[in-house]
């Protein structure tokens, strides 16, 4: 299984995953973590639990949301994510309670950690589209950890390289991060969610700087695969 992990500041543990090291097959081989594919649940199930095993996270008390690509943030109960069950509708989680697992998923959006620097630790983990960068998801994923010190990381996402948006995409963005977040017809989402948590007043932020259509044999792309993948994504938790 190959992750990449971020070394937050505070006490949490936060990684990134590719979609080494699981047991689906096909468009989603290997570590398929989303459900909502056409992938055998069995195996969805078994590459969640091989995650969770690998960072020392509990996924019988784990959370999830259900993405709809908007601004809400929730608080993070501890549901499960082996077996089927109703998950929040939201694209971020939040948790300052030591051992309470997240995981979000995504196959192009950027998948975004937050974390306290300093005070009580807490941990917001965001999944970040184009609709819900304009929405808010950042700044919203800011005020669930409150005020005081905070650092971010933004995982592997679709890079300026591979990412063609319509004009009416391109002119928003262009309006509301500025003008070099669009290089020709193609955005820069990462430059993009850089922009808006520094304006959250996250001051330090790191990057993986890899784009994950250019990289199938580690990531699954919605984009490259035209909608027939799997997905990656964040997960974390209060140490």
């Amino acid at each position: 299984m190959k992750l990449f992990e971020w070394k937050a500041p505070g006490p949490c543990r936060v990684a990134f995953s590719t979609r080494l090291g699981g047991v689906s097959e096909g468009p989603y081989a290997s570590l398929n973590l989303g459900a909502k594919t056409d992938d055998d649940y069995d195996r969805v199930s078994e590459n969640r639990s091989r995650l969770c095993a690998e960072t020392g996270a509990d996924a019988t008390t784990a959370a999830m949301g259900h993405q709809v690509h908007g601004p809400t943030v929730k608080e993070a109960r501890p549901k499960g994510i082996l077996a089927p069950s109703d998950v929040e509708r939201c694209d971020g989680l939040w948790s300052d309670r030591k051992g309470q697992a997240m995981l979000l998923v995504t196959a192009d959006c950027a998948p975004v950690a937050l974390c306290r620097s300093d005070g009580k630790p807490g941990l917001a983990l965001l999944h970040v589209g184009w609709k819900g960068l304009l929405a808010g998801i950042v700044a919203s994923g800011a005020s669930a950890l409150g005020s005081g010190g905070l650092a971010a990381a933004i995982g592997p996402a679709i890079g300026p390289c591979c990412y063609e948006v319509g004009e009416e995409v391109a002119a928003a963005y262009r309006e509301r991060f500025g003008t070099d977040v669009v290089r020709g017809r193609n955005l820069d989402l990462p430059l993009a969610v850089a922009r808006a948590l520094d304006e959250a007043g996250i001051g330090s932020v790191e990057h993986t700087d890899i784009c994950t259509a250019c990289h199938p044999e580690l990531f699954f792309s919605h984009r490259r695969d035209n909608g027939i993948t799997g997905r990656q994504g964040v997960i974390g938790y209060v140490v």
